[in-house]
């Protein structure tokens, strides 16, 4: 493993290594696939059974070795297969993004549907759950590797879908389990939490000019986020670069989450007067 005396470039490079990323047929998925391999990794992509087309035409674009896989991350068995084919086909696994997850529908906690409330936990925890124990075994036997959850400022914050909070709050909970439990075994695991990233999935909150602009104007960055910005986040996590980050929540938000007090005064002095 790179040390401290390494060129900083060298330590974000990820060459030789092989990397496994759920849902990587769009949006976050797809930028964190093209960013890892853009630093020298070979990657799994896998993916529901109807992304396969998606999946192959990625795989190929690629510029190192990979393989387009179907995956239902919830399906325990489907999961030991996608490990199964990875150790097979690439030799094994160093770093391991869980990615897939689905959003919630706006509901309240006494009105919600159990039946979307089941599903949430299915796909956002019980999936990084398994592909954590199935591909982190692969890291294990090898005695290094790098988990990267991908969570939500949702986690810390009540909105609209309480089960997405929920099964986000609980993927961190996931996180920091996993890094101390497996940290002494050479495995690291941190979580990374995007704030407003537009992407497919999201779009629904973004249809109206209106909304766009409200969620924009409270970043004080003053845009949205890009699945770029969350690949770069991920990246880092897995290389050595990141060697002493252990069980960490990289918030990727523009600083939405610290806008709380300043939105709560006069319009004219929020942002020392330079708000608008």
């Amino acid at each position: 493993m790179n040390d401290h005396t390494d060129a900083p470039a060298e330590r974000h490079r990820l060459d030789g290594r092989v990397a496994v990323v759920t849902g990587a047929a769009g949006g976050i998925g797809t930028a964190i696939a093209q960013r890892l391999a853009a630093l020298g990794a070979g990657v799994a992509l896998l993916d529901l059974p109807r992304a396969a087309t998606e999946l192959e035409h990625l795989r190929r674009t690629l510029p190192t070795r990979g393989l387009a896989g179907v995956c239902d991350i919830a399906d325990p068995d489907s999961v030991a297969a996608a490990a199964e084919r990875v150790h097979a086909q690439l030799g094994g696994c160093d770093i391991l993004v869980n990615n897939a997850g689905v959003l919630g529908r706006h509901a309240s906690l006494d009105g919600m549907d159990l039946a979307d409330w089941d599903r949430l936990m299915d796909v956002n925890l019980r999936g990084p759950f398994l592909c954590t124990r199935a591909f982190g075994a692969l890291m294990l036997a090898r005695g290094r590797g790098s988990i990267v959850n991908i969570a939500s400022i949702a986690a810390g914050k009540p909105n609209a879908s309480p089960a997405y909070s929920v099964s986000k709050a609980g993927v961190l909970a996931l996180t920091r389990h996993t890094a101390v439990e497996w940290g002494p075994r050479g495995v690291r695991a941190n979580a990374v939490s995007p704030g407003f990233i537009r992407t497919p999935l999201s779009a629904v909150h973004y249809a109206s000019d209106e909304m766009l602009q409200w969620r924009t104007g409270l970043v004080p960055v003053r845009r949205l986020g890009t699945t770029g910005d969350i690949a770069d986040a991920a990246a880092y996590l897995a290389s050595d670069a990141a060697g002493f980050v252990n069980g960490q929540d990289l918030i990727v938000d523009g600083g939405f989450l610290e806008t709380p007090l300043m939105h709560a005064q006069p319009k004219a002095d929020q942002y020392g007067g330079h708000g608008h």
